[in-house]
Formats: C-alpha cells, sequence, structure tokens
C-alpha cells in the first residue's frame, strides 16, 4: 500500500515544470501588460534628455527609508529582550526582499528564510512568526486604507474605471482573510487549535505540539499587542510610513522627468499596482506593477514617455536594485558582521 508520503511525492510537479510556469507567467505579464505601454518609448527618449538627476537620487534614498521603516515595523512588535537591532532587522528584511523578487512566488520562500534568519538572530520562532504575521496583515490593511482613500477622492473628481472595482475587491478580500484569522485566533482560539493540528498532523516533520504552541503564542500576543496602545500605535505608524515612503519615492521618479502627479493619482496608481502585485503570479509583481502604474499614470494626466520612463525608474530602483543587495545583506549576515561602528549602533538601537 503506498504511504502519504511517497503519494505527495508521485503528485508534485517537477521543479523545472514549476520554474517554466513562472516564466511563462513574466513572458504573459510583460507581453499583454508591458508591451503596449512602451508605445511610448520613441517619446520617452525625447524626455530623457530633460531628466533631473538630483530627483532620482531622492527617489532612491526614499526607497532606502521605506526598507527602514519596514524594518523598524518588525522591530516595533518584538519582544524588547528578543528584539535585534534595527540594522540587523533591515538586512534581514533585505534579504528577503531580493528572494521575493526572483523566485516564482517567492513570498512563502522568503517568508521561510526570513523566519530561519530572525531566528538566528535570537528571536525565538513564535515571536518571528508572530512578528512576520503582523507585519504581513497589518501592511495589508493600511495599503487598502490607502487605496480606498484615494479611490474616494479620485472617482468623484476624474470618474470611474472597472479596475478601481477589481483591484478594491482583491484587497478587501485579502484584508478580509488577514482579520478573520486575527479573530479566530483571539476569539476561537480553541478552534483554531484543533485546526492546526489536524493540519500539521498530514506534515511530515512537524508536530502537531509544536504547531499549537505557535498558535496559542501568537493569540496571547496579540491580545497583548490589542491592550497595549502605545506598541499598537507605533506598528501602525511605522506601516503607514514605509508604504508613503514607497509612494513618495514614485511621485519623485516621475517628477524627475517633468511631470507632477496630483496626490490622488499617486495613491490611486501607487494602491492599485501594489494590491495587483500581492496576487502570486510573477515573482514581485513583475509585469503586472509596471502594466497597472505606466496606463494609470497616463490616466491621471502624465504624458506616456514621462509615465514610461518614470515607472522604469521606479523599478529599477524598487524592484531589481534589491537583488544584488541581498545578497550582499545575506553574506554579512551569515559572515556575524552584525554591528555597525559604535558611533553609529548607538542611534539604531534608539
Amino acid at each position: 500500500m503506498v504511504d502519504e508520503r511517497t503519494r505527495r511525492r508521485r503528485f508534485r510537479l517537477p521543479r523545472w515544470l514549476r520554474w517554466a510556469a513562472g516564466l511563462a507567467a513574466v513572458v504573459l505579464a510583460v507581453e499583454y501588460l508591458v508591451r503596449p505601454q512602451l508605445a511610448g518609448a520613441r517619446e520617452a527618449l525625447d524626455v530623457l534628455s530633460g531628466v533631473r538627476p538630483e530627483y532620482l537620487v531622492v527617489g532612491a534614498v526614499l526607497q532606502v527609508l521605506s526598507v527602514v521603516a519596514y524594518g523598524a515595523l518588525t522591530r516595533s512588535v518584538l519582544p524588547a529582550d528578543s528584539r535585534p537591532s534595527l540594522y540587523t532587522l533591515v538586512r534581514i528584511d533585505t534579504t528577503s526582499l531580493g528572494v521575493s523578487h526572483i523566485v516564482p512566488g517567492g513570498a512563502a520562500t522568503a517568508g521561510a528564510l526570513r523566519f530561519r534568519l530572525l531566528m538566528a538572530a535570537g528571536v525565538s520562532g513564535p515571536d518571528a512568526a508572530f512578528a512576520s504575521t503582523v507585519q504581513g496583515v497589518g501592511s495589508a490593511i493600511v495599503l487598502n486604507v490607502l487605496l480606498w482613500m484615494g479611490l474616494v477622492v479620485s472617482i468623484p473628481l476624474r470618474g470611474f474605471d472597472p479596475l478601481y472595482t477589481t483591484a478594491a475587491a482583491a484587497g478587501a478580500l485579502l484584508v478580509a482573510g488577514g482579520v478573520a484569522g486575527v479573530v479566530l485566533l483571539t476569539r476561537g482560539q480553541e478552534s483554531s487549535v484543533r485546526l492546526v493540528r489536524a493540519v500539521a498532523r498530514r506534515i511530515p516533520k512537524l508536530s502537531e505540539d509544536t504547531a499549537e504552541g505557535f498558535v496559542r503564542n501568537a493569540a496571547t500576543r496579540l491580545v497583548e499587542l490589542s491592550r497595549d496602545r502605545a506598541m499598537l500605535t507605533q506598528a501602525i505608524v511605522w506601516a503607514v510610513l514605509n508604504w508613503l515612503l514607497d509612494a513618495a519615492s514614485l511621485w519623485v521618479f516621475v517628477a524627475a522627468y517633468g511631470y507632477e502627479l496630483g496626490l490622488d493619482g499617486l495613491i490611486v496608481s501607487f494602491g492599485l499596482a501594489n494590491v495587483v502585485a500581492a496576487l502570486p503570479v510573477t515573482p514581485g509583481g513583475l509585469g503586472l506593477v509596471e502594466g497597472v502604474l505606466v496606463p494609470t499614470i497616463v490616466g491621471f494626466g502624465a504624458p506616456s514617455g514621462i509615465a514610461v520612463l518614470g515607472v522604469v525608474s521606479y523599478r529599477l530602483v524598487n524592484f531589481w536594485l534589491p537583488i544584488p543587495v541581498a545578497g550582499l545583506a545575506y553574506l554579512s549576515l551569515r559572515s556575524g558582521r552584525a554591528h555597525l561602528p559604535e558611533r553609529w549602533s548607538g542611534l539604531l538601537r534608539r
């Protein structure tokens, strides 16, 4: 009789087929979402000569600050007695960000790597899982609130687009799933424990008791977080800053070529692109983000050449640059270079 593990192996897709599927998704995204936007490439060449280099530098700095804010968000929800330095957390987040940009469906792989790096930095397994959960759910809620606020302002002024409904609905489902998970943990803990134990029973090398411990710890910490107003406020502030700095970076990159997006156009374009990027179709939303950003920014009045160049510049820093930087960050973590010079380390511990 074939055991459960053998049966799972038998029906598992070959690795080359999974990679081929991911590559096909990228090609389709480029063909049907990005390529149509490149009609403005000839115009973009004319615009390129008028670029303001100082804006490009500011846009890159804003991207770095966005990653720092994300690391600060993680740090704000970790226990004080096992809280790594901000410098270490930023390197961990940079590493996982780079991995998520190169692996199809990379969010899961990046999450697993991030979990292991947090544990290596002295964070317990349950605390690392809790921080990742709060960070993911909290960031998704903040992003969707920003998008909905932008839509409330934009639709009466500029009209309705069917893409708004699709993205808002997708975002609402993601948020609803996260909120439902939080409610189950805090108000239906025993039901959650039974469900997790049943799932763990079918996963090789995962103890039911370990899985139950994670659930109970997460439920306890969520209750503590809801009661600790100072910690909750701090987490919300860092989550908002993370997204706003990222959105500001997009605005600066577009402005570098001579067009200043209105606030509603910026928030709606940015929010739509990042909600779509959350769908596990391509690594880091490659092709999807560009395919949403360019036409949406054009719809808010930007010339197509400026929109193409602004989005390409933004994605070079937002998507491509973290990949080599992630390699350096990972090597520094593995080599034990865990501290900055003393004059900087004191500042980052505050």
